[in-house]
C-alpha cells in the first residue's frame, strides 16, 4: 500500500456525516467523497429502492458495483488524505477485508434526537434503515479482526468541535488544520445527487451547529424502535473519543 491516508466514516444517516464531510473538504491536503456505496446499496436493496428519494437518479449517475467501489478507493491517490463519507448499511453483504487499509470510523447519534428526524424524510424507518445494529456489527469486525477503529458520538462533537477533531486527527496520523472548524455556507462539487432532500440545514451552516436539546416530545410511533437502538448506541458509547 502506499501513504495516502484513507479515511472511511462510517455512519448512520441524520448524523453530522455531511458536516464532518464539508470539515474535511477544508484541509488542504484532502479530496472528500459522498456516500460513493449508495447505488451499490439501492441497487442489491428492492425495498430500499422503492422509498428513497432520488433512488433512480442515484442509479444512473453512480457506479452500482461495490467491488468496483472499494477498487476506486483503494487506488485513488489524488491527495495525501481521502475522506469517504459512507453510510454503514451500505455495506450490504460487501467483503469487508478492504478495511484493514482504511482509516475506519464509526459515526454514531443518541437515537433520541435522530430517529424522529430520519422519520421526517422516511417514515416508520426500521433498525435496519438506521444503523445501530450495524455499527455494533462493524465494532465486533474490527474488535475480532484486530483493525484499529474509532468511534465518534455527534453530541460531543457539536459540543466541542475543535477538541474532538483534534483526537480524530490524531487517531488518523494526520496534522489538524483550523480551518477544519468553518467554512462557506454553500453546496459543494462533491455533494451527492440526493443532496436537495437532505442537505438542507448544513448548506446553510457556516460550521458545526450548536447542540440543542430537542424540545418536542418524542414521537409515540417510534418509541419500539429507540428501545431496538438504545442498546447499540450505549455499546456504542463505551469506545468514543
Amino acid at each position: 500500500m502506499d501513504n495516502i491516508k484513507r479515511i472511511c466514516l462510517w455512519s448512520g444517516p441524520r448524523n453530522i456525516s455531511t458536516a464532518l464531510m464539508y470539515s474535511f473538504a477544508q484541509r488542504s491536503d484532502t479530496k472528500v467523497f459522498d456516500e460513493p456505496l449508495y447505488a451499490y446499496y439501492l441497487s442489491n436493496h428492492p425495498e430500499a429502492h422503492q422509498y428513497h428519494p432520488g433512488a433512480e437518479d442515484i442509479l444512473s449517475t453512480m457506479e452500482n458495483n461495490g467491488a468496483e467501489v472499494v477498487n476506486m478507493m483503494l487506488r485513488n491517490n489524488e491527495k495525501p488524505v481521502l475522506f469517504f463519507k459512507h453510510m454503514t448499511h451500505h455495506l450490504l453483504s460487501l467483503n469487508r477485508d478492504f478495511m484493514k487499509n482504511t482509516i475506519n470510523v464509526i459515526l454514531t447519534r443518541d437515537p433520541k434526537d435522530m430517529l424522529p428526524s430520519f422519520d421526517k424524510v422516511i417514515e416508520n424507518p426500521t433498525i435496519n434503515d438506521v444503523g445501530y445494529s450495524l455499527h455494533t456489527e462493524l465494532l465486533n469486525y474490527f474488535q475480532d479482526n484486530e483493525i484499529p477503529f474509532s468511534v465518534l458520538d455527534s453530541k460531543k462533537v457539536l459540543l466541542n468541535p475543535e477538541k474532538t477533531l483534534k483526537k480524530l486527527c490524531e487517531f488518523a496520523n494526520i496534522p489538524f488544520e483550523t480551518n477544519m472548524l468553518s467554512w462557506i455556507p454553500q453546496k459543494r462539487k462533491e455533494d451527492g445527487i440526493w443532496a436537495k432532500y437532505w442537505y438542507d440545514n448544513v448548506h446553510k451552516s457556516s460550521g458545526f451547529l450548536k447542540y440543542k436539546t430537542k424540545q418536542e416530545q418524542f414521537p409515540n410511533h417510534l418509541k419500539p424502535l429507540l428501545n431496538e437502538c438504545l442498546p447499540h448506541y450505549k455499546e456504542l458509547l463505551q469506545h468514543t473519543i
